[in-house]
């Protein structure tokens, strides 16, 4: 005989459906808390020695000096590598990258894109990312890979001068961290943005439906 309990998800017709995994929210939050650390710490290595004619104000910085903040960053380099890693491995062996991230066409980006600036790029799918989002979150993976290796370059350029050489120089291993670094910058801004226009997103990236 059947079962007649009946959830309430489905006396409204909308059965509960898990949006995020558990270990997409776990690696999430400690990605964010780790990009956090590294983006206040680099600012107060980076107002030690400037590549541009401004600083960075010092309320935003980590560390209190440049001894401090090279502390906070190689602490929170290691818990960005060690979990970003271990969020790359998971994501394409489950083929969750395959699934979510693909594909990108030109096409389907310019599309998204005019669909987004007239306020018509729906979200009432969240398992289905559109091609922006697609483009967005593939790119920030590829940023991400490439100021892990223009920080280690910098940080051991003697040891690990292959990494050095791979970019050309020391001084342009720097210009390229600080450009990654301002990307992920923007890319939080507009991650964070989105999720308070779509809070539905950030439910589910904290409770998983």
């Amino acid at each position: 005989m059947a079962s007649l309990t009946v959830t309430d998800e489905q006396v409204r017709g909308n059965p509960a459906k898990v949006i995020q995994p558990a270990w997409v929210r776990v690696m999430h939050w400690i990605n964010a808390l780790a990009m956090i650390l590294m983006i206040l710490s680099g600012w107060q290595i980076y107002n030690a020695s400037p590549l541009f004619a401004f600083t960075f104000p010092r309320e935003y910085t980590l560390g209190g000096w440049l001894g401090g903040g090279l502390l906070w960053h190689f602490a929170a380099m290691w818990l960005l590598m060690i979990n970003g890693l271990a969020y790359l491995v998971t994501g394409f062996a489950t083929g969750r990258f395959a699934k979510k991230l693909f594909p990108i066409t030109p096409s389907g980006v310019l599309h998204d894109v005019r669909a987004a600036l007239t306020f018509k790029l729906g979200h009432d799918d969240l398992t289905v990312y559109n091609y922006v989002q697609r483009l967005l979150y593939a790119g920030i993976i590829l940023v991400g890979v490439l100021i892990v290796l223009t920080g280690l370059g910098m940080w051991k350029p003697v040891q690990l001068y292959y990494l050095v050489a791979l970019f050309g120089d020391y001084p342009t291993a720097r210009y390229i961290h600080f450009f990654c670094m301002a990307a992920i910058c923007a890319f939080l801004v507009v991650h964070v943005v989105l999720a308070l226009l779509v809070p539905k997103s950030l439910r589910a990236m904290i409770i998983g439906r």
